[in-house]
This record gives structure tokens, sequence and C-alpha cells, in this order.
């Protein structure tokens, strides 16, 4: 339990933001101290080599003219001075002539020795070089020691110990790790205190919700906080509302359904007591009722068909078969069979399409959605009306318009119609047979299509359905 609480510190927003602002604060000074030093080195090795070779032009015309390269004559003067600059700088200065041999050497040890090196070489081709030798910690200086004439006659060695870059070094590193431990204290405590500035509107949110699910609140309280939280917010309400809003149909709807399925059976229970409460029952009477039970049977029978359709059709279980079907001869099949409806209401029915059309659908369940269309324009008509149908499409999308001069829809039920049981006219409704479910089985199943339906009406003028549907189904994520 103790390693889990761990790791959901490491978890949350709050550390993050604490490790990031210390690697910010951290990371470029630990960066920046291995740069500084190497350049520390760079830059000090070449300005003394620049010094000493600066020294050494200074000295070419006294050991040149003192007669130092060809061994004809001695200045003391001039060795005392070389043999001093050398121990200034702990190292030693050689003078080699033009056959490489040492014909001064600071130590006194090694004059007449022949020297081959490459950096000597290249001096007395008369290029001024030099070289830092890691291991012994000295620098190495060679300057080429021309006559009048401009020959090169010599080189001139000097080697300088450059212990002092370490103890510099050294020097500046203990003041680096005091830098390090002031700006790590400083970095920790801004970290903590932005983590807990900037967590805080997360944890009142959080504090929020838990009082939400415990059913204290309802919504979310608006606080000024930053932008992307109130957004959270805002959206977080525009949820809950939803969530509100399909509990509140839940209940209506199972009220609704425990009142359509109760009704036929409260019918059909009056009729059959009105039967078996009377001795000598006509027959007339007697076949009058059972036809009336029979009609409730089928009302029946037609809720809890359109049910199952609904719970069919519910997205989260819902399976297409997805076809190529030709939409023309669809919709002029279902037309066929619905024209003795119409005909028996005298409502003239138009089909018209501008070209063929081949699309993607689940045959099933489209025929269900132009059927109820088609079926409600004829059945909530006046007689002598007309329905027209259309049919076209683009490049990506098929397009059907179902348009009717029937009864209309009250403006204030335009946007509930694909409510389950919801009636605009409840009279004409049950008249007609109506359960209330046929739109919103409509609604799922172009849903199901990643379709889209819109509806235009006026009372007493007609409705207008439009239905814009892909050609080629894409199958969501979600359901894959």
């Amino acid at each position: 339990m103790k390693n889990k609480n761990k790791f959901l510190f490491f978890h949350g927003i709050g550390s993050k933001i604490a490790i990031i602002i210390i690697c910010v604060g951290i990371i470029p000074f630990l960066v920046c101290v291995p740069i500084s030093l190497h350049a520390y080195d760079s830059v000090s090795i070449h300005t003394d080599a620049t010094n000493l070779m600066a020294q050494a032009v200074s000295y070419n015309n006294q050991i040149v003219t003192s007669g130092y390269l060809t061994g004809d004559s001695q200045n003391e003067v001039l060795d005392t001075e070389l043999k001093s600059v050398a121990e200034s700088y702990n190292g030693r200065i050689l003078i080699i002539n033009s056959s490489l041999k040492i014909v001064k050497d600071s130590f006194s040890a090694d004059i007449g020795k022949t020297v081959i090196w490459e950096n000597i070489i290249y001096s007395m081709q008369g290029q001024s070089l030099y070289y830092y030798d890691k291991v012994t910690n000295y620098l190495i200086v060679t300057v080429p020691l021309t006559n009048s004439d401009g020959d090169t006659v010599g080189v001139y060695v000097v080697n300088k110990s450059m212990d002092y870059l370490d103890q510099n070094k050294d020097m500046f590193i203990s003041y680096m790790l005091i830098g390090v431990v002031i700006i790590l204290s400083l970095t920790i405590i801004i970290a903590v205190l932005t983590s807990i500035r900037y967590t805080r509107p997360l944890k009142k949110m959080s504090k929020s919700l838990d009082a939400i699910i415990r059913e204290s609140e309802t919504v979310l309280p608006e606080t000024k906080s930053y932008k992307e939280l109130e957004d959270i917010s805002s959206k977080f309400n525009e949820v809950i509302s939803k969530l509100h809003s399909i509990d509140e149909s839940r209940q209506e709807f199972v009220s609704n359904v425990s009142h359509e399925l109760k009704t036929p059976l409260t019918s059909m229970k009056v009729l059959a007591d009105s039967l078996n409460g009377s001795d000598d029952v006509p027959i007339e009477m007697y076949k009058e009722f059972m036809v009336d039970i029979g009609d409730e049977i089928d009302r029946e029978t037609k809720i809890i068909n359109d049910l199952l359709s609904l719970v069919r059709m519910d997205k989260s279980g819902a399976v297409l078969n997805i076809t190529a079907v030709n939409i023309n001869e669809l919709i002029e099949h279902i037309l066929k069979r619905l024209k003795p409806i119409a005909d028996k209401a005298d409502i003239e029915v138009v089909f018209e399409s501008f070209r063929p059309v081949v699309a993607e659908v689940d045959e099933v369940k489209f025929t269900l959605v132009v059927t109820n269309l088609v079926e409600n324009a004829i059945k909530y008509n006046n007689e002598g009306g007309w329905v027209h149908i259309t049919l076209n499409s683009d490049h990506q999308f098929f397009y059907i318009k179902v348009e009717d001069n029937g009864l209309g829809i009250p403006e204030d039920s335009v946007d509930f119609i694909f409510d389950r049981f919801y009636r605009a006219d409840k009279s004409h409704s049950r008249e007609i047979g109506g359960t209330g479910l046929g739109l919103a089985i409509t609604k799922s199943a172009i849903a199901m299509h990643n379709g889209e339906i819109k509806v235009r009406s006026k009372l007493g003028e007609g409705s207008t359905f439009d239905l814009r549907i892909p050609l080629n189904y894409i199958e969501k994520e979600d359901e894959a």
C-alpha cells in the first residue's frame, strides 16, 4: 500500500510540474558547467601559447646574433635570463639549431642531442606551433628562429607547466557545488509552491465532483481559474445536465412502456370481464368483443415488436449487415407495398429519382427508415392529399426527401418527435394505431448508418423530412 501511494504521488500532475521545474532549473546548470570548464581550458592554453610565442619572438634577435646556434660564443646574461624564465614556468627552454641538435638547455642535461619531433620539423619550416600534453600537463611551444634575411636557422622550444589549470578548476568546482546546492534548494521550493498553486483548482474540481457523486450537488460551481479548467468545468456541467436528462428520459420511457403495454391489457381485461359477467351474450356482441380483443392483441404485438427493434438498434450492441443496395429499386419496392394504404386513404404518392443510386446500407434496417417515413406521411395526411419522395446523390452522400401536405407538426413538438413514445397528436395517433416508436426507430437506424435526418413542418400545411446518408459505410472505431 505504501509503494502504491508513492506511485500515485509521482503519477499526479503536481509532482510532474515540480519535477519539470527542478529539471529546468538544474539541467542547464549541469550542462553549462562542463562546457565552461572545457572553454576555460581551451582559452587558457591558447592565451598562454600566444604569450609564449610572443616572448620567443622577443628573444629571436638575441639568440641568433649571440652565436648560440653555432656554439661560437657564450652569453651568460642570456643564459641566466632564459633559465630564470624557464623556472618561472616550472618548465624548460631548449634552443635547437638547423641540424635538430640541442645547443642550449635550461636544464643543461641534453645539450648536443638530436631531437626529432613533428612540431619542431614544422617550425623549421617557419610555423609557430603549440601542443598540450594532457598526460604530463605541460604546454609545449615551438617557434622558428630567423636571421636577418628571414631564413629559419633554429627553433625555440619552451615547456610550461599547466598545473594551475587543475587548481583553478578545483576551486571552480567547489563554487559550482555550492551553487548547485543553492539552486537546487531554491528550485525545489519554487517547484513545490508552483505545484500547490497550479493544482489547487484541480483539487477543488475533484471535491466538487465528489459532491456530485454523493448527490449533494448537481453542478460544478463556477470558479475563476485557468481558461482550460473553466472550459472543462463547463463541459462537465453539460455532460451532467445531459446525464440528468437521460435519467429523466429513462424514467419517462419506463413509465411510457408500462402505460403503453398496460393499456391494451386493460382493454382486453374489460372486454373479457364483460363477456364473463353476462350469462346470455348475443353471438354478435361476442364476435364484436373478440374482434376488439384481437385488435388489442395486434396493438400489443406491434408495441413489443417496435420495442425489440429499438433494442436491436442500440448503438452499443447493434450489428449491421452492410451490402451494396440499389436505393431506387428499394424505394420502389417499399412504395409498391404501401400503395394499398395510400389508395385506401386517397393519397397520391409520387417518387422522383434524379439518378441511379447504389449505396452500402443494411437493407432491412434502411427499409424500416423509408417505410416509417412514407407510412407516417400517408397516415398523418388529409384525404386526397399527396406524398412526394425524391432521391438524389453526389460523390459522397445520397439524399432522400419525404414531403407531404398533411396535418403537419406543432412548432413546439418538432424537437421531440424523435423521442420514444412521443406523439404530437395523441388522439390521431391512437386512431391510426401509432405506438410513438416509429420515428425513434428511424433516427436510430439513420445514426447507425452515420447519416443525418432533419425535419421542417408547419401545422396544417404538411411536413418535410430530409435524409443524408454516406454512399460508402465507414465503420467507427468504437464499433470496430
